[in-house]
């Protein structure tokens, strides 16, 4: 997998869009701050960082979606990761922190003012493989700040 670098976060009390910050705390549930409206469904300790593709988000913006980093409830948005390789059980290094790659994320009705006609199923797995943002568990808990390296765990 290819160095990358963090070139958003994003949080919000809860819902989206989920706003940009300079640096921030990631805790065993997420980055610190960060909440979710819908619990039930997002957050909890395999849920607990939603992550993203600069690329991706760009690539979609060309499709005319208005997309942009933290639109889709992403909390961290990287650049310059081999993006097919964020596959469930992969461990990077995001700053201080270590995140394990728990699932693909099923997109919601809610970020559908991201996508054009609310075609928010544009970032589904099932339906769009490689183009879904990534659940992950934190392993590892610490600070994270924008222009940080997002490094692969050698194992």
């Amino acid at each position: 997998m290819n160095r990358g670098t963090v070139v958003s976060l994003n949080i919000s009390r809860g819902g989206v869009p989920k706003l940009p910050v300079q640096k921030a705390k990631l805790g065993s549930l997420g980055f610190v701050g960060d909440g979710h409206d819908d619990a039930e469904s997002h957050g909890g300790p395999e849920r607990a960082v939603c992550i993203y593709a600069a690329e991706l988000i760009e690539a979609l913006q060309q499709e005319g979606h208005p997309i942009f980093p933290g639109s889709a409830g992403e909390n961290i948005t990287v650049r310059g990761v081999d993006w097919a390789e964020m596959v469930p059980g992969t461990q990077v290094t995001i700053g201080q922190a270590v995140v394990q790659v728990t699932g693909y994320t099923s997109p919601c009705k809610t970020i559908r003012g991201s996508f054009v006609n609310g075609r928010f199923s544009r970032i589904s797995q099932k339906a769009n493989p490689g183009w879904s943002r990534v659940y992950g568990r934190v392993l590892v808990g610490g600070p994270v700040n924008l222009g940080d390296g997002v490094v692969p765990v050698q194992s």
